[in-house]
């Protein structure tokens, strides 16, 4: 089980093809605030069927992709 299991869980429940989170949202749906530690755990968002497609530090936000198959 991952810290980030109810972000993950929460873009399978989304569905969209694109989704983009800010930082604040982020810590809304996974009860802490993002860090650098999401860098390792970014990998597993590919096993929910998603990719990270941008991360902007300075406009504070993270965009996922959903994996084409």
């Amino acid at each position: 089980m991952s810290k980030y299991d109810s972000l993950w869980k929460h873009l399978v429940n989304r569905g969209d093809r694109q989704i983009k989170f800010t930082f604040e949202e982020i810590k809304a749906i996974a009860g802490f605030d993002i860090d650098h530690s999401f860098l390792t755990y970014k990998k597993e968002v590919k096993e929910y069927g998603y990719e990270v497609g941008k991360i902007s530090l300075k406009e504070k936000y993270i965009i996922f992709i959903k994996i084409e198959k």
